[in-house]
């Protein structure tokens, strides 16, 4: 666990940007300790209002406008970049916004709870973040999801539960995992397998999802950055 602990420090230390999108806001640790330490934050539309009701102030707001208050529609005007693209969501112009910016290093917070179309569609884009070349996670109050290209290792402990989501891998195989792996048709079919050691393997060539849960890890330290 000592490992894993280090790797997800490392994680952090590196963040570029956190995206806040207008799902339901964070309650956990670690989601909290990366919007508090992010070095820029932007918010999708209405989830700046609650970021800037406790007190924070985001680098940029993206979206139409349309979930935000009228309040800080009017405070923050400088720094709402509107726009109006229907055919990606908010949290894809975020990420856009970033990755123009040279910013590839992204953390996810907020994109789960409320409307489930919308959970579902937030998590699945992670794919479409790593072909455009963004090294991108969604932290959740549960766990972390990891989009993934080819064979992968993550340091873990006896016990974490993993869930593998399949995109377009093929020749899906698992190590240090309690369950076998194939190459799964239906999302579900790769959900709640479990890690058997200090770290598991996935071999694959494709795209799939990782989720793995941070519920049993102990208090991360903090940054001294």
């Amino acid at each position: 666990m000592k490992d894993e602990l280090s790797t997800i420090n490392y994680q952090l230390s590196t963040i570029e940007a956190v995206v806040l999108a207008n799902g339901e806001y964070p309650a956990s640790p670690l989601p909290l300790r990366i919007l508090a330490e992010a070095p820029y934050v932007v918010c999708c539309d209405g989830g700046a209002d609650e970021y800037i009701r406790r007190g924070n102030v985001p680098d940029v707001i993206i979206g139409d406008g349309d979930s935000l208050s009228d309040e800080n529609r009017r405070k923050f005007g400088h720094i709402l970049h509107r726009i109006s693209d229907q055919e990606t969501n908010d949290q894809t112009k975020a990420v856009n916004f970033l990755l123009a910016q040279g910013k590839r290093r992204i953390a996810i917070i907020g994109a789960t709870g409320k409307r489930e179309d919308h959970t579902l569609g937030n998590i699945s884009l992670l794919i479409d973040y790593l072909r455009a070349g963004a090294d991108v996670r969604t932290y959740t109050d549960y766990g972390i999801f990891i989009p993934c290209r080819g064979t992968r290792t993550f340091p873990s402990h006896p016990g974490q539960q993993v869930s593998i989501i399949n995109f377009t891998a093929h020749g899906l195989h698992g190590k240090e995992l309690v369950y076998p792996l194939s190459d799964f048709t239906n999302w579900w079919q790769g959900t709640l397998n479990e890690c058997t050691g200090t770290e598991f393997t996935i071999e694959a060539e494709g795209e799939y999802l990782v989720f793995v849960t941070t519920s049993s890890l102990p208090p991360l330290q903090q940054s001294t950055r």
